[in-house]
């Protein structure tokens, strides 16, 4: 079975369960929590869970509540980075708020953090498993919150960041759910601290990799793929690592072209056209995905002692992430 097939099969699952925990009243409230939910996602973070529950010999219905508090906090916090960015789309719907108004939307929001905690403590695992899941998930919403307003503030500021910067940035924003994934679902498995912490290493360097692969998409992926317009990531500002790279490397007359286009919402198709051949001449795809395959690298290392059919399709997925180029 190819990735993309293991991946549908997967999100069935995790979307029959998330459904019948997204029920109540003000049916229109639940409405707003599973709208996200409903309308697409590829349940990467469930199909982690649940792998890494399996590679640990654990079983798919121990891990359930967790795959799916997980997809909850992602989703939650969807929901409020589309306020905050006042996006009108997203998996080709309109956003949450956009849909059913500024206070449904942020009331949704709250639902699915608070649902997803109500899961795992919900669930029939040991208390000592709960406790540890639950200051986990805790723990990655923190760091999550942390990692968005570091991304505002970026955003904000006129320095160019380093590329320190930016990787603890992507490394609470993106990769603290991919990290936690993995944790929770070996905490589902064991109580062995050597188990959980190979597992979250793999998570969040897998995390790590995916954010910068996203990024290199953000400037340079294909418009009919993606969705969105060439250079849109340069256009809109995004201080991420292929534009970081690209600003520093460039010179002269290169390095006013991109300038031109970044931050710049009335560029010219033309210009910005002209910006994103400037940064594939520097080579900036092939530095990035360099770095990408060293995070990439790092994970496989964190899976070394283990072997069996879960950790052949998280290396998949792995791969599967920091090759894509949509």
């Amino acid at each position: 079975m190819n990735k993309t097939k293991q991946m549908e099969q997967n999100a069935k699952i995790v979307n029959k369960y998330l459904n019948s925990k997204l029920k109540g009243n003000p049916k229109k409230l639940y409405d707003a929590a599973g709208h996200l939910i409903v309308n697409g996602g590829k349940r990467l973070r469930p199909y982690m869970v649940i792998r890494s529950c399996q590679i640990l010999k654990g079983k798919v219905s121990t891990a359930m509540p967790a795959a799916s508090a997980v997809e909850m906090v992602h989703n939650f916090s969807l929901v409020h980075d589309d306020i905050m960015d006042n996006d009108e789309m997203r998996h080709g719907v309109p956003t949450v708020h956009k849909k059913f108004g500024m206070p449904i939307a942020i009331l949704a929001g709250d639902v699915l953090f608070s649902k997803a905690f109500q899961i795992i403590t919900d669930s029939k695992l040991s208390p000592i498993a709960t406790t540890q899941l639950v200051s986990r998930l805790a723990k990655a919403c923190v760091d999550i919150c942390e990692g968005q307003l570091l991304d505002v503030k970026m955003a904000e500021e006129r320095k160019i960041p380093s590329q320190a910067e930016y990787i603890t940035m992507i490394g609470k924003k993106t990769a603290a759910l991919f990290d936690v994934s993995c944790a929770m679902g070996a905490i589902c498995a064991t109580n062995k601290a050597k188990d959980i912490s190979n597992l979250s290493s793999f998570g969040r360097n897998l995390g790590i990799a995916f954010q910068i692969t996203d990024d290199l998409i953000g400037v340079m992926g294909d418009p009919k793929i993606t969705k969105k317009p060439v250079g849109n990531d340069l256009r809109e500002g995004k201080k991420s690592l292929p534009i970081l790279m690209a600003i520093k490397l460039s010179k002269g007359n290169d390095k006013k072209i991109i300038l031109k286009a970044f931050g710049n919402s009335k560029v010219s198709k033309k210009d910005l056209n002209k910006a994103v051949e400037v940064i594939r001449s520097l080579g900036i795809e092939q530095s990035v995905r360099k770095q990408a395959l060293k995070y990439a690298e790092m994970a496989k290392k964190s899976l070394k002692s283990y072997s069996g059919s879960a950790k052949t399709e998280l290396i998949s997925l792995l791969d599967f992430v920091v090759k894509r180029s949509v």
